[in-house]
Order: structure tokens, then C-alpha cells, then sequence
């Protein structure tokens, strides 16, 4: 195999001066990120009740995320490597990233056992067939996925948790992450393209724990970090406390993730912390079942006061699908349980959160965006 020269690389080219916001872009092996991003959630390789065209074309998705627990078990392995990796098993050409498995190991918790030696044996949700995730096989998984980017086998902590139950975890995570790394950095990709790996802040909700871990992440030296564990069911203020201690230690000069989170206001707050990447499965799950995210606020389109309103479903979009439709056509879809209601919410929802982390990253060039965020957090979490 020739030499993997394409790594991947971050570049930030505007800091706000009035909160630790910045501008940057990742150069992948399958394109560029422009940060701060949000980026879809397509667990088993697709992004639900969308096309890879309207993900490019309308929502204008710059990545994508994949999960190695599911596609693990669905495809498997074999399917994915005779495809040549999950690009081409799925068409899309720009970058991937793909979860670990370890949150969805954490929500398993009835159907698995941790051995911290060896990783976790858990029973598949289709089947009930045995398997064990050690870190060496999650990072054999995700080279054969072919993700740009690799997420570090993790071990989720639930909320709430007692500071023990937190510590052991986060110990955990360090020793499955020191495992990882070496497996990573012994094995080549599959596909003749640099893939990277992310490490995992983990501590739940204890700031001396989530100190220890930033800083052990930080230490270990990776191209980009993540901050897991936020999105469990803590309070947004705890949410926003652990992402500003991890933000304050990990490197500036590396992309931060922020796993799994969260609402339109929650992901303004957090840039203005420092973060440069987020995803979530919101946008989708909450517009299949009629919770629309707007610029003027949250719409719940299965409410009666849209019956007889004939206006576009957002008329400040440039979304064909939302003034092609209206609001009362949009509704009826879904008291219908006619499947182009949930098309349609997923679609829009995707395309505003696309178009909110476009508008920070124009507010920071800017050099408005402090304001700008401020004015905006309490209109977009209003409920019309």
C-alpha cells in the first residue's frame, strides 16, 4: 500500500473577540469542514427519510456520522469491505465520522457486561447473538467502515451516577483510549486515504473528573478531541458547565466535538465556548414527529392553529420544500401519517441547522457574533 500522506489538518482563520468562538476549516481526505459544523446523524449509513442529494443539494451537509454498532451488525463487515467502505457502499464522497459504539453500548445496559480487560460483551438488539467490542476491534470495525474521522471506544457513564460509578468509568475510557491509540496507529487504513481518531472526555458531571480527563485526552495527543457524556439527561446548565471546564484544557489548535448535543440555542452557547463540531439526532427524530425549528422559534405542526394557515412553512428559507409547502399542507401530512409529513420536517430541521452554523460562522468573520448569539438563544427556544 502506498504511503497515507493525507492527514488530516485544522486551520482556524477567525477568533470572536468577545468569547472563545472561532472560524476554521478541516481539510479530510474526502473534502473540507467548515467549522463550526453540524453534522447529520446517519447511524446505519443513511440520514432517515433522506436522499444523499438532498443531504448535498438542499440541507448542504459537509459530513456525515455513521455508528460501528449498527453498521457491525447491519451490514457487517464483509458487505462493507466488498464495497470498498462506507463511501461507496452509500455514494456519499465527503467526509464521514463514525461513533465508536459506545454510547449505544451504554444504552444496552440491560444486554451487556462490561470487562474492563477485555471490553464489553453485549447481545445484538436484532438477534440476540453474543459479541464483545474490545478497542482493537473497534478500531478493526471503523477501518473497515472507512470513516474520516474515528471516534475512541468509550464507556458512557449514565445520569445520574455517583462519583465512584464516574471515576472507574472514566478510568475506563483512559486505559480502552491508550489501547486504542496503539492499535490505531499499528494498523493501516484499508482504503488508501488517512483516517484520524478522536479521544473522548468522559466524567460526567464532576468538574474534578472532567479536569482529569481533559487533561489526559489532551495529553495523548490526537488531530481533533471529543467531549462525550453531556447528552445523557443532565440539566443544560451542568451540559454547559462540563463543556466549559474541557473547553478551557483541550488544545485550542485542534477541532473539539461535542457529541450528541442538542437544541439550536444549546449549540450557539457551546460555540461560544469553543466548540467546533456537533451532532445530534434532534433535527430528524424531532421532524418526524412535527417539531419544526425555525429563526422565529419551535413549531409544533400537529397543533390545530395551523389548520387554516396557508402561509410557507418558513418563508426567511431558501428551502424549496418550505415555500413550496404550507403550513396547513404540512400539517395535514402529519395528522395523515402520510410519510412526506416526516420527509419534509426532516429535511427543513437539517437545512436550519445547517444554515444556524453557516450564519455563526459569517457572525464570527464578522466579528458580530457575541451579539448576534445573544439576541438569538431566547428566539429560538421560544415556542410558537
Amino acid at each position: 500500500m502506498p504511503k497515507i500522506t493525507n492527514k488530516m489538518q485544522f486551520i482556524i482563520t477567525k477568533k470572536d473577540e468577545k468569547s472563545n468562538a472561532r472560524r476554521g476549516t478541516i481539510t479530510t481526505a474526502h473534502g473540507e469542514i467548515q467549522t463550526p459544523i453540524f453534522m447529520p446523524v446517519g447511524t446505519v449509513g443513511a440520514v432517515k427519510a433522506l436522499h444523499m442529494n438532498d443531504l448535498k443539494e438542499d440541507v448542504k451537509a459537509q459530513i456525515i456520522l455513521g455508528n460501528t454498532y449498527h453498521l457491525y451488525l447491519r451490514p457487517g463487515l464483509e458487505v462493507l469491505e466488498a464495497a470498498g467502505g462506507l463511501h461507496r457502499f452509500n455514494g456519499w464522497d465527503r467526509p464521514i465520522l463514525t461513533d465508536s459504539g459506545g454510547f449505544q453500548v451504554f444504552s444496552l445496559s440491560h444486554r451487556r457486561k462490561i470487562k474492563p480487560e477485555e471490553g464489553v460483551w453485549f447481545q445484538s438488539h436484532i438477534d440476540g447473538s453474543r459479541h464483545l467490542f474490545s478497542p482493537e476491534k473497534v478500531m478493526d470495525i471503523e477501518r473497515t467502515i472507512g470513516a474520516d474521522i474515528m471516534m475512541a471506544f468509550d464507556e458512557c457513564p449514565p445520569y445520574p451516577c455517583d462519583y465512584e460509578y464516574a471515576r472507574n468509568s472514566m478510568n475506563i475510557t483512559h486505559k480502552w483510549l491508550e489501547r486504542c491509540c496503539k492499535h490505531f496507529d499499528e494498523t493501516e487504513p484499508k482504503y488508501g486515504y488517512s483516517q484520524t481518531l478522536f479521544p473522548i472526555v468522559q466524567g460526567s458531571v464532576y468538574k474534578e473528573l472532567r479536569v482529569q480527563s481533559a487533561e489526559f485526552i489532551a495529553s495523548m495527543e490526537r488531530e481533533g478531541n471529543a467531549i462525550g457524556g453531556v447528552s445523557v439527561g443532565e440539566p443544560t446548565e451542568l451540559m454547559y458547565e462540563m463543556t466549559e471546564i474541557c473547553c478551557q484544557i483541550l488544545p485550542k489548535d485542534k477541532p473539539r466535538y461535542l457529541m450528541g448535543v442538542g437544541t439550536p440555542a444549546n449549540i450557539l452557547e457551546d460555540i461560544a465556548m469553543g466548540i467546533d463540531m456537533f451532532d445530534c439526532v434532534m433535527p430528524t427524530r424531532n421532524g418526524r414527529n412535527g417539531m419544526i425549528f425555525t429563526w422565529d422559534g419551535i413549531l409544533n405542526m400537529k397543533n390545530e392553529k395551523w389548520k387554516f394557515d396557508f402561509s410557507p412553512i418558513d418563508a426567511n428559507s431558501d428551502l424549496p420544500a418550505d415555500n413550496i409547502y404550507t403550513k396547513a399542507y404540512l400539517r395535514h401530512l402529519y395528522v395523515s401519517n402520510e410519510i412526506l409529513g416526516p420527509m419534509i420536517g426532516s429535511i427543513h430541521n437539517l437545512h436550519f441547522y445547517l444554515d444556524l452554523v453557516k450564519t455563526a460562522r459569517q457572525k464570527i468573520e464578522e466579528g458580530t457574533f457575541t451579539s448576534w448569539k445573544n439576541q438569538m438563544v431566547p428566539v429560538l427556544s421560544q415556542r410558537i
